[in-house]
């Protein structure tokens, strides 16, 4: 951008309609806490000059200073010429009301199993004060176990993830929510390092991409571990192993939740005798299914 072109970027609302332009031009790819171009620029403008992020309007005509002009014109550049989420340009993301540090170390959060865990999964837990144990299965960046643990406030709540990265994000969150007397971080391989424990609730929002999506994927998503994403050939290969050792660390009356994408048929072609919930979320009753202690093999 030429000295001149520059100089004609006064306002906020200035940049925001320049950073839309960009990222219009540039066909950005969307999904990482926004679906289009207005709110990911209002988001990350906002973002870099300290702003409330639900604040835009009595700002929009404020003028910016050279030095945040050309801090916000940088990151509207990394943005385009990077392709990289704008989670990990802010190093945040957030679930509902939650805010959680991110970097390139852990998959950006998205869950749906958040809203689930929000509304405490009613009505198939009555009782959320009697949880008194959760295991949240590949956790990442922790985001699922923390907020189970505001979620059931009796519970303690066991985080598993096979990648010491993430749990070293995992572990900066849950100090930060001051949670470590309740969140425990384990690192293995999904029930390896748990022993004979059991548990009220298990979720876990584990890589389900599979082979030939892994391929396609947007620039944008190929910048997250691909550890968090490969779920093998069909996208059900760590669901399996989910499946297959859950029942030992359920308590009697526990449930299995699990996020799988969009593998619900394929899913249910490869366990046609297996009594799947699905559970509406934002999206619909795709993509989280429950299962009973007493459903699983």
């Amino acid at each position: 951008m030429s000295d001149a072109a520059r100089d004609e970027l006064l306002t906020l609302r200035d940049l925001l309609r320049f950073a839309v332009s960009r990222f219009g031009e540039a066909q950005l790819f969307f999904g990482h806490g926004s679906d289009n171009a207005w709110d990911e620029a209002a988001y990350l403008l906002l973002h870099g000059l300290h702003l409330p992020l639900d604040r835009l309007e009595p700002f929009l005509d404020a003028r910016l200073t050279s030095s945040e002009r050309a801090r916000l014109l940088a990151i509207i550049e990394r943005r385009v010429g990077e392709r990289l989420p704008a989670a990990y340009l802010t190093q945040e993301a957030w679930l509902g009301d939650y805010r959680f540090h991110v970097d390139q170390r852990v998959i950006v959060p998205r869950s749906f199993i958040a809203e689930l865990l929000r509304e405490q999964f009613a009505p198939w837990i009555d009782d959320p004060e009697a949880v008194g144990a959760v295991l949240d299965l590949c956790t990442g960046s922790g985001c699922l176990a923390i907020i189970a643990a505001h979620a059931f406030p009796q519970a303690i709540v066991d985080a598993v993830d096979v990648s010491p990265d993430a749990l070293a994000v995992a572990r900066r969150n849950v100090a930060e929510y001051e949670l470590a007397g309740r969140v425990h971080l384990c690192e293995g391989d999904l029930f390896e390092p748990l022993g004979r424990r059991r548990y009220d609730l298990i979720v876990a929002n584990p890589p389900y991409v599979a082979a030939d999506s892994l391929a396609a994927l947007p620039a944008e998503y190929r910048h997250e571990p691909r550890l968090a994403l490969a779920g093998g050939e069909d996208g059900l290969e760590v669901t399996r192993a989910i499946l297959a050792g859950a029942r030992r660390h359920l308590t009697t009356k526990g449930l299995l939740v699990v996020e799988i994408g969009h593998n619900r048929e394929a899913l249910e072609a490869a366990f046609p005798d297996l009594a799947f919930t699905w559970l509406e979320t934002s999206a619909g009753d795709q993509y989280v299914f429950l299962l009973h202690r007493d459903d699983l093999p």
